[in-house]
């Protein structure tokens, strides 16, 4: 198993416990993961994005979407089917659940299923006070001074 050294990440940084987390697990994660449903990434526009998973065949109450702690999870369950008698399956109606890890101040603002593409929509919000912001420089009357002893009896 391969392992990364952070130790100079937390010299100088504060709060990335998560990043840490998240690199750990992709780490410890089995190589062979199920290509089931296939699924697209894509950034619609600057703090807008959207997930396209390819759910064909499923229908909206065989569907979960739930978001916990910063992860969104994807969870698709088929109905049970009468006994069918194929001669040739080649469409996959099998159970899966897939995990998205979601970035600080992202959430999911809908999802939509047409033609058996659930597509999710995600926003980036940062909070107001998260936002830089430009800090004023006083005027020199209003800074501190140090005093002597000297300049403090001169002054009296």
């Amino acid at each position: 198993m391969n392992a990364i050294d952070l130790t100079p990440l937390y010299r100088n940084s504060i709060g990335f416990d998560r990043l840490a987390q998240l690199l750990d697990s992709a780490m410890s994660a089995d190589t062979v993961t199920s290509g089931y449903p296939p699924y697209n990434i894509e950034e619609l526009e600057e703090n807008r994005y959207g997930i396209t998973l390819a759910v064909a065949g499923f229908e909206e109450n065989e569907l979960d979407i739930t978001v916990e702690k910063g992860v969104l999870t994807v969870r698709g369950k088929k109905q049970k089917e009468e006994d069918r008698k194929f001669l040739h399956q080649g469409i996959a109606n099998r159970a899966f659940e897939r995990k998205f890890n979601l970035a600080d101040y992202v959430q999911v603002i809908g999802a939509d299923l047409s033609n058996g593409l659930l597509t999710i929509s995600l926003v980036k919000e940062i909070p107001e006070a998260m936002k830089p912001r430009t800090i004023a420089i006083n005027q020199r009357s209003n800074v501190l001074e140090h005093k002597t002893d000297k300049q403090r009896d001169q002054a009296a």
